[in-house]
């Protein structure tokens, strides 16, 4: 017995020694999440053989790509979901219900990082009295900067504030976007510096955004290759101010001043550009990516891509060049990262705000069922309900972002029930003609919906800030004119986006499982072994991480 027993325990000692060593991966010097502002997944595959090797391909060749991924909540708007992607929750928890929305308490509508306590840094306009006090929950920017002891260094930056700002949360090291118009500047907030860093000061001065207004629009390619795109001119794209037709070449020099002036770069390919380099500069300037202890976190979102797209559509010309040009600044991006980084020194996550639907007059030209609802029209025909059932058409304070808010005031003064005001609209609302479903706060509060859009609607749904009805229209409603698109819904042209990973810690393939937009947060809060952002609701989607 005594020699089995040792013959046993020595194998187990032999066993032992022969387990190979799990070596943990070296956490990445810095992580860059690129958000492209209402990209669809399908721009992946829809222009998959004009993209060269060195953008989006090399992304796909060389990262992670999940093809099913979707916004779980409802309403898919740029402010909500730069939030959604960097804290890993939905507006239940994080707060930031819409870029703009009637605030109950206040009486009034409010804009998502508006903060009238700080002032611009840069000039002496209030366009920089921002911040991100509204967002109740932390970033994974914000987490990193909570494990290092805010040892190392993030930042956000964006054309638009919402996307600048809201990534990297509260601790952030500096958020920057432009002002157009007559400034001319990359600006930020006192809620983040005293000064503008030297770097953003020569940045200004070197004003590339006159070279890249200085020459018209043309397409990347001849106009004939287009052929992924309807034809140029077209009843469906909204032209420029001082344009009769939305058509190629496009003499920006020209229309400049009737279009913003300086702002007109957000409206075309070159404010992609512009932000690439923003971003590079704010690279070399700060020393992102330098440290042999820390990791620094940059965070870009190209916003050009959602003005061109809400100007002419989901099938434009000017959508599938601007989308050529992207890719061919991402290349040059992804380059000067590896020469200034290190290619083995960085982590990188790109993805979507949020999708887009086709010009729903196009799709009716199809004869596809789409819709345009008119708010006060539907209005109307509220005020009428409860003057039939209530005797009274002062019940609804307030319509908007597909939700009614009901005056508390005046429900008590008629000592009237809230919910059963609620209730007899949800009943109602629903015989309109573009009004899909409606659900009651307090549905919203008492019934768990598991899966679905309805499921969708209660994760976008904040019981502090939200109405007391939601509403959601039919597919392919949308409630502005019949040129050009727009987002918001919980339909999947909406809600799919394109997710990729790349770079150190991160594994070669493909997925079609489905996972949500919430679940990079955690991922990206895994790979640099730090606690998640403290309103996560994401899982880690651990076929994208090495060991």
């Amino acid at each position: 017995m005594k020699k089995v027993f040792f013959s046993l325990f020595t194998l187990l000692i032999i066993i032992s020694s022969c387990k190979p060593e799990i070596k943990p991966t070296k956490k990445p010097k810095l992580v860059v999440g690129i958000v492209i502002d209402q990209m669809r997944y399908d721009y992946l595959t829809k222009f998959m053989n004009r993209y060269g090797d060195n953008g989006f391909k090399r992304l796909l060749n060389g990262g992670f790509s999940l093809k099913n991924a979707h916004y779980n909540y409802i309403p898919t708007y740029t402010a909500v979901g730069h939030t959604s992607i960097y804290t890993g929750a939905t507006p239940f928890s994080h707060g930031i219900i819409s870029n703009n929305w009637y605030d109950k308490f206040l009486k009034e509508t409010i804009y998502c990082v508006d903060d009238k306590n700080y002032k611009t840094i840069g000039n002496d306009d209030n366009y920089g009295q921002k911040s991100p006090y509204r967002l109740n929950t932390t970033t994974v920017a914000d987490q990193l900067q909570l494990a290092q002891n805010k040892r190392g260094k993030t930042i956000g930056i964006a054309i638009k504030d919402r996307s600048a700002i809201l990534p990297v949360g509260h601790t952030a090291s500096g958020a920057y976007w432009y002002q157009g118009s007559k400034a001319n500047q990359w600006i930020s907030s006192s809620f983040y510096m005293d000064n503008l860093p030297e770097w953003v000061t020569t940045f200004n001065k070197n004003s590339k955004a006159d070279a890249y207004l200085s020459k018209p629009w043309k397409t990347l390619y001849d106009i004939k290759t287009y052929t992924n795109s309807r034809a140029d001119n077209n009843d469906f794209e909204k032209p420029f101010n001082g344009n009769t037709n939305p058509v190629f070449p496009k003499d920006i020099p020209n229309i400049k001043s009737k279009n913003g002036n300086y702002s007109i770069i957000s409206s075309i390919p070159a404010g992609n550009s512009f932000t690439a380099d923003f971003a590079k500069a704010a690279i070399i300037g700060e020393n992102l990516g330098k440290s042999e202890t820390n990791t620094d976190f940059l965070a870009v979102s190209f916003s050009s891509t959602d003005y061109i797209g809400h100007r002419y559509g989901v099938a434009a010309v000017e959508t599938e060049d601007t989308y050529l040009r992207l890719d061919k600044d991402l290349a040059n991006f992804f380059s000067f990262l590896d020469k200034e980084v290190g290619k083995d020194n960085y982590t990188l996550f790109l993805t979507a705000d949020h999708a887009a639907v086709h010009v729903p007059s196009y799709l009716q030209s199809l004869k596809i069922p789409a819709h345009y609802i008119r708010t006060r029209k539907m209005r109307s025909y509220i005020d009428s309900l409860t003057l039939k059932h209530f005797n009274s058409d002062k019940l609804i304070e307030n319509i908007s972002n597909y939700q009614i808010f009901l005056d508390k005031k005046e429900l008590e003064k008629l000592k009237l029930d809230k919910n059963i005001i609620a209730e007899k609209i949800v009943d109602e609302i629903v015989n309109y003609p573009e009004i899909y479903k409606a659900v009651s706060a307090k549905t919203l509060q008492t019934t768990n919906f598991t899966s679905g859009i309805l499921n969708a609607l209660q994760n976008g749904y904040n019981q502090k800030l939200s109405g007391d009805v939601m509403l959601i229209p039919l597919p392919a409603t949308l409630g502005s004119g019949r040129k050009g698109t727009s987002h918001g819904s919980g339909y999947s042209y909406d809600t799919h986006v394109p997710i990729i990973f790349y770079g150190n810690g991160i594994q070669k393939g493909s997925s079609s499982k489905k996972y949500n937009i919430t679940d990079i947060a955690p991922t990206i809060s895994t790979l640099l072994d730090i606690e998640f952002p403290n309103g996560t609701t994401g899982k880690v989607i651990e076929e994208v991480l090495k060991n």
